[in-house]
């Protein structure tokens, strides 16, 4: 649990005299120049109006005019103060603006991972028993595909329709965040077997890599101080699933789940025919540490700004895991994916703000 500092800024004072020196009654007021002709004397009295004849009523245009004296000292020292308060004023907004530029990765120390108040997780145990079964079974439905590069067409003919619209438009709201070291989805030229990262392909399974790592850049081969996430890496390739659901716990403090089963099942009679009622957004990103990719809240679902959830797939298919290949096959189907087929950077400093919000959820999303 991070415990926030409190942050202190410095205080800048200036002070200045209480009572402003006035020039003696009768000191002239160039005591070191000629009293006939005082250094812009006829500039000075030009703009004061005070030695022009045409400007004069009843003055004596050979005076001193000691009282004039001291209404130009006052002024000078009326500007002077301004000229101090305006520059304490810029520095009080460059202080700011460095201060509000903190980099994330530092304000993530600060960050609350205090959980709720204890409850009634109504969504703990949920997840119905659906065991996996052979591809081959004569009642399996649709699979998650793994190819949505587009003009790519599954070989399995269905009747059921995805969601297209955004989930939230739906009734559907996230349950749950989870991703993938790399992609479990193949986007040609994007996302694919030609892509590249900083591991080798381990014994067994692993995803595809993006196209986007760059081993002479900085970004891509600096490690990041992880401060939340477990056994990430900069420059890998992920892919994130967000679960959606009609039947979750939404805008409640048991919204998010672990296993997501719990939260897509949360309340079932909430739940309608699957491919309209439960669906996954996917999005895959290169991590980079550069905290101009910085975004505050991934936790609760996919990017959408510019490039980003712009080039979608819509497909019905099941949901997925290391458990599920071509021959075991998952039995919770269909249910709609959205999947973003660009690959985007992201900073490590976003991963990290996620698993701090996971952290903070009242289910135990640590695993």
């Amino acid at each position: 649990k991070a415990t926030a500092a409190p942050m202190v800024q410095p205080t800048v004072v200036f002070s200045y005299p209480a009572t402003i020196p006035m020039v003696p009654a009768g000191a002239p007021v160039y005591p070191n120049a000629p009293a006939a002709a005082p250094p812009n004397v006829e500039n000075v009295a030009h703009e004061t109006g005070r030695n022009n004849p045409a400007n004069q009523t009843g003055h004596n245009n050979n005076s001193t005019h000691p009282k004039g004296s001291n209404t130009g000292g006052l002024l000078a020292s009326l500007i002077l103060g301004a000229l101090l308060i305006a520059t304490l004023v810029l520095c009080a907004m460059t202080l700011s603006k460095v201060t509000s530029m903190e980099s994330p990765s530092t304000m993530l120390r600060e960050h609350n991972t205090m959980k709720p108040p204890l409850g009634n997780n109504i969504c703990a145990g949920q997840k119905p028993e659906s065991p996996n079964i052979a591809c081959t079974d004569a009642a399996i439905n649709e699979q998650a595909g793994a190819d949505v590069t587009e003009g790519v067409e599954g070989l399995f003919e269905t009747t059921a329709a995805p969601l297209t619209e955004p989930y939230w438009k739906m009734g559907l709201c996230p349950v749950n965040v989870h991703w993938h070291q790399g992609t479990e989805h193949r986007s040609a030229g994007q996302y694919d077997e030609n892509g590249m990262g900083p591991t080798k392909r381990r014994a067994g399974r692993q995803g595809f890599h993006c196209h986007l790592y760059d081993d002479s850049d900085p970004r891509f081969t600096t490690e990041f101080d992880w401060q939340h996430c477990k056994d990430m890496k900069v420059g890998e390739t992920y892919e994130v699933h967000w679960p959606h659901s009609k039947g979750g716990a939404c805008n409640t403090p048991n919204q998010y789940q672990t296993p997501f089963y719990d939260g897509v099942f949360c309340i079932p009679e909430n739940l309608g025919e699957t491919p309209s009622s439960v669906g996954v957004q996917a999005q895959i990103f290169t991590i980079v540490n550069d905290e101009a990719y910085y975004w505050p809240d991934l936790f609760r679902g996919m990017i959408v700004e510019g490039q980003m959830g712009s080039d979608m797939a819509f497909y019905t298919g099941s949901t997925t895991g290391d458990g599920r290949n071509n021959e075991i096959c998952s039995t919770y189907a269909p249910i709609t994916w959205q999947v973003d087929r660009k690959c985007h950077l992201i900073s490590a400093s976003t991963f990290d703000k996620m698993c701090a919000d996971m952290k903070a959820q009242r289910d135990d999303m640590t695993d």
